[in-house]
């Protein structure tokens, strides 16, 4: 759930591309027109969003203006320009999210959500908008862990990861919950990584390299892709944007705009880091 720094995100070469706390005041991006030729037009009707404004790169204060900024906004407002809507954004905190959304608190949310089966149980998704990989992150002295299989053979060794994620998922398939440190946010995980408190985190791949762009004295990427998962954004059952936001992306896809998006956000220019959020 949290990336950052030296993101880099392997594009997928079709670019199928593409592509887990308190209320703010909504922040409403003017997008008033029409919608493009050859999409469905929402008429201008609002669209409210569920973001955390705590995820980079997706979602995130800018800390040097202080405004919302990150590539869920940036999409999201090519969205609505495409499809003749307004977005509004809507913070609120990961914890609740998809239920908040499944409840229809909310139009839509992104948050870099991952695509299951049992969270499509309750919500309706998008199309795939991006491919994540989850990997393991160490202590850069680390000698006992090449991969996750180390982990389970040795009983000394600790597991940390986010709660209500698809990484902690990911952990309970090799081991026992009680081999699992479970932190509600992974900045908390990656903290006590680094004071020895656990042994690694299983995190996806582009926030575990931002982590190690972060700390490359202390933290590294390794071993295997344990699994590989589509984003996409949740709306509540039976909603009827999921066809206008799927032909949207599908015209983002066709026409480079997730591309030059994805290169911006998630490449080697984007330093934005959690300590500067925090600063």
């Amino acid at each position: 759930m949290k990336r950052l720094g030296y993101l880099f995100l392997v594009l997928l070469l079709g670019l199928i591309l593409a592509a887990c706390g308190g209320n703010a005041e909504p922040a409403v991006e003017d997008t008033a027109g029409t919608a493009v030729e050859g999409l469905p037009d929402l008429g201008g009707r609002e669209v409210t969003i569920a973001v955390e404004n705590l995820y980079l790169p997706f979602n995130y204060i800018d800390p040097d203006t202080g405004e919302p900024a990150g590539w869920d906004y940036v999409v999201w407002d090519e969205i609505c320009r495409l499809l003749n809507c307004t977005p509004v954004y809507v913070e609120a905190g990961w914890e609740g999210m998809i239920q908040a959304v499944a409840d229809g608190q909310f139009d839509a949310a992104a948050d870099g959500i991952t695509i299951t089966e049992e969270r499509a149980e309750i919500v309706d998704f998008s199309m795939g908008y991006i491919s994540i990989e989850q990997r393991l992150l160490v202590r850069l002295d680390e000698d006992r862990i090449e991969s996750i299989d180390d982990i389970v053979n040795n009983e000394e060794l600790v597991l940390g990861t986010q709660t209500g994620t698809t990484n902690y998922e990911t952990a309970k398939q090799y081991l026992p919950e009680d081999r699992i440190q479970a932190f509600e946010q992974f900045p908390f995980a990656v903290q006590a990584l680094i004071a020895g408190d656990i042994d690694a985190v299983i995190i996806d791949e582009v926030a575990g390299l931002g982590y190690q762009g972060e700390e490359s004295d202390k933290l590294q990427v390794i071993g295997p892709s344990y699994s590989s998962d589509e984003l996409g954004f949740i709306y509540p059952k039976g909603s009827d944007l999921v066809e206008p936001v799927n032909a949207a992306l599908r015209e983002m896809m066709s026409n480079g705009f997730l591309q030059e998006v994805n290169l911006e956000y998630f490449g080697p220019e984007f330093d934005i880091t959690y300590d500067d959020l925090e600063g």
